[in-house]
């Protein structure tokens, strides 16, 4: 239902775009949470913006409403990119609870949540109370933002970006095995910005560690990127290994960094391995802080339901993820592939 201020009022698009703008702040840091951004607008006007900072804060719209002092007219409308929230989670009680309370009058949201507890509840709770809701607006570019959500409830995994370069006449390393360099400086910077940056991990097989020793971080050095890398957190390295055969001087394993005022890990690393792993070698790695997690494997390689299970489930100072990175090998990217897991995929091809 679309009622007539919805159609005949303001133009509503502008404020989803800035919503969708304050829910990317997001990224990195909400993990299995959706992304979500809310703004108050009084006379067309922006009057009070909030969005969830973090795994576990509060939504949005609470955000917003308890940061908002001043009384809220019957003639405000609060957007925001998701429908609110009606049930009581872990640590966050329902957005519908405090609109109501606050006396929010009319809703436009950008797309309703796929969370089989929310799913159109939050919608038919604030309209039974007598609350104008009208959506949804711009819901292609709010499901976009939020795809590895959507992925979680509703395939129960993350969203799977598979990344792979090439050369034009489509090698993919030296003909001994050995590493080809193969993109440009600009197509790297690309990856960097529109890849790395914006999926909670990067993933890569043992292989691919052991034949090109990667960082797997997001750097964009120059002056134009700075504020780029600024704004973005450093997705967590992922590395299949079922028999640990990393070296201990891999780029990887080394280098973590830990935020001591936010008490989590900056640069962080876990590494999978099967039950059967070297046990000693395994702790040798958790002494230098990084995550050693047992998954089964069979002759395909890891069990994929295993995997997920893993990754999207909190676990002390780890508050899962919802979108992966694959980015290589050959034997890795097949395994995901022929498991029909790959989501999108972007294939890099260089001038060699």
């Amino acid at each position: 239902m679309v009622s007539s201020w919805y159609t005949h009022s303001m133009d509503h698009v502008p404020f989803m775009h800035r919503c969708l703008a304050l829910a990317d702040r997001g990224r990195g840091n909400v993990s299995i949470n959706p992304l979500v951004g809310s703004v108050l607008v009084r006379d067309g006007l922006i009057i009070a913006e909030g969005f969830h900072s973090g795994f576990g804060k509060a939504h949005a719209e609470r955000q917003l409403l308890v940061k908002f002092e001043q009384n809220i007219r019957s003639t405000d409308t609060l957007y925001v990119n998701l429908e609110p929230c009606c049930h009581s989670g872990k640590k966050t009680p329902p957005c519908t609870d405090i609109l109501l309370e606050r006396g929010v009058r009319r809703v436009v949201y950008g797309m309703q949540d796929p969370n089989p507890l929310v799913a159109g509840k939050g919608i038919e709770l604030l309209r039974k109370a007598g609350v104008e809701v009208s959506g949804p607006v711009e819901r292609a570019s709010c499901e976009w933002l939020n795809r590895g959500f959507i992925s979680l409830q509703t395939k129960g995994r993350p969203w799977v970006t598979l990344k792979s370069a090439r050369t034009s006449s489509g090698a993919i390393a030296k003909s001994d095995g050995s590493p080809l360099k193969i993109t440009s400086e600009e197509q790297d910077r690309w990856s960097h910005q529109w890849l790395r940056a914006r999926h909670d991990a990067i993933l890569v097989g043992v292989g691919t560690v052991i034949a090109d020793d990667p960082q797997l971080t997001v750097r964009l050095s120059d002056l134009t990127n700075k504020k780029i890398e600024q704004n973005y957190q450093q997705p967590l390295r992922i590395i299949l290994d079922p028999h640990l055969r990393i070296p201990m001087t891999a780029k990887a394993v080394n280098g973590l960094l830990f935020d001591s005022a936010h008490h989590r890990l900056v640069i962080g690393t876990l590494v999978i391995v099967s039950p059967q792993a070297d046990a000693s070698k395994v702790s040798e790695l958790e002494k230098r802080g990084v995550r050693v997690w047992e998954v089964p494997i069979d002759q395909s390689g890891f069990d994929l339901p295993s995997l997920w299970k893993v990754l999207m489930t909190p676990s002390g100072d780890y508050f899962g993820i919802s979108s992966l990175l694959v980015e290589g090998g050959a034997k890795t990217w097949e395994m995901f592939r022929k498991a029909g897991v790959v989501d999108y995929e972007i294939s890099l091809v260089g001038s060699g």
